[in-house]
């Protein structure tokens, strides 16, 4: 079996159509989501009666589900509600929009967890230390306890965020004109799958190495914010050694030196 590398090549400067679309479909279902699950980590946290449920459900349900029947139901049922409040306006809706609501709603549960999971690490006398300073305690959160728990979160959310790169090629499923769905129709006159999908596999491979490469720059920035864990090894102690003065001979004594020791001397006497 050869594969078919003109028509690989073809595909790539086709496929590149799409990476824009895929990466618009990442950033605004972050930007909306880190946000957002953020609120629904601090809902979690402190126990707000009657929205706690709700974020918890509501978590339970997007997590337990694959995302491809999210897909299916969301692209199903909005377009049929929409058809009943403004009429046959709501079939000609650009479908990207339906996958920001997908992709929104899958990583806002991702996220919630990972903020509540990282805020829980922060130690409760941080909040306490603040407002002995005369801290309000919403400025102890946004100054102290939300910067501690970004850098506890910063890894789970480089791992969110690949998720979210990878499940975005689903959204061909939505007819949205991504890297998978271009590369699939360019496919389908020939029958050259398998070439076309190693070009959807290359690009997305590019995509998530250059997310890890600026996730890991982030991460080593704010390392030097980190407080430090180093314990002392009590089996490596040694007892503080006490530096002896250093006794030079007269001889090695500069000028200024031997006038200070004679003064001396004459004061010793004279007591």
């Amino acid at each position: 079996m050869s594969l078919n590398t003109d028509f690989m090549v073809k595909v790539a400067h086709t496929a590149i159509q799409g990476v824009p679309v895929t990466l618009q479909i990442v950033l605004v279902a972050l930007l909306i989501s880190l946000p957002v699950g953020c609120l629904f980590a601090l809902v979690r946290i402190y126990r707000i009666k009657g929205l706690e449920q709700i974020v918890k459900l509501y978590v339970s349900f997007v997590r337990g589900t694959p995302i491809i029947a999210q897909i299916l139901i969301v692209y199903s049922a909005f377009p049929s509600l929409l058809n009943m409040i403004i009429g046959k306006a709501a079939f000609s809706i650009n479908p990207i929009y339906y996958a920001y609501i997908v992709f929104t709603l899958n990583s806002i549960a991702t996220l919630t967890e990972v903020f509540r999971s990282a805020l829980q690490t922060v130690d409760k006398g941080q909040m306490e230390a603040g407002l002995m300073v005369g801290m309000q305690p919403r400025q102890t959160f946004w100054r102290i306890i939300l910067p501690q728990a970004l850098i506890s979160a910063l890894p789970n959310i480089t791992n969110a965020t690949l998720y979210l790169i990878k499940n975005s090629s689903l959204a061909f499923i939505m007819s949205v004109k991504d890297i998978t769905a271009i590369a699939k129709t360019e496919a389908a006159f020939n029958y050259n799958f398998l070439e076309a999908y190693l070009v959807v596999w290359i690009y997305y491979l590019i995509i998530c190495y250059s997310a890890e490469v600026i996730f890991y720059l982030l991460e080593r920035y704010f390392s030097k914010f980190r407080r430090s864990t180093k314990k002392t090894n009590l089996f490596n102690w040694r007892p503080l050694s006490i530096k002896q003065p250093e006794v030079r001979a007269e001889a090695d004594l500069t000028e200024s030196e031997r006038t200070n020791h004679a003064q001396n001397r004459g004061l010793k006497k004279r007591l």
